[in-house]
């Protein structure tokens, strides 16, 4: 039931063109959309944040992780740390993989190359899923959709 109220919400901000920030405050709350939007500024170059963010968000909803786990990174500098590393921890690992498939000219799309790296396959069976539900939040928020 959680989930789809999550689905629901979300669909529903996306209508309305909510911004990441705005999306994070319905499904986390004020404080961790603060949180959120302070990882974004400290870990996104600023000409690059209004396209990231939409991205980060986009996670933070596939992931849908609990507490300590929110964004899904299992690092053991992040893994059952405050929401502020976690959502730091994804931002920075979202520049990062954004600046290498620029670098490496990838056929691939952001979303896909972003997943071999931030979710492998490999590592566990249920990550099959993670790029189609990174997509699919994406292809809700009109932020998204460049990728």
């Amino acid at each position: 039931m959680r989930v789809l109220t999550s689905i629901l919400m979300l669909v529903f901000a996306c209508v309305g063109q909510s911004s990441p920030f705005e999306l994070i405050n319905k499904k986390d709350g004020a404080t961790h959309a603060e949180f959120f939007s302070q990882a974004i500024k400290a870990n996104i170059r600023p000409q690059l944040q209004d396209k990231l963010a939409p991205i980060v968000a986009a996670i933070r909803y596939a992931e849908n992780g609990r507490k300590g786990r929110e964004y899904g990174v299992l690092h053991p500098r992040a893994l059952n740390k405050s929401y502020r590393i976690q959502a730091g921890w994804c931002a920075a690992t979202v520049q990062k993989n954004y600046d290498r498939w620029i670098k490496a000219e990838s056929k691939l799309d952001f979303i896909t190359f972003l997943g071999k790296r931030y979710c492998p396959v490999e590592a566990h069976k249920l990550n099959k899923h993670w790029v189609k539900n990174v997509k699919y939040y994406c292809r809700s928020d009109s932020h998204c959709q460049a990728f």
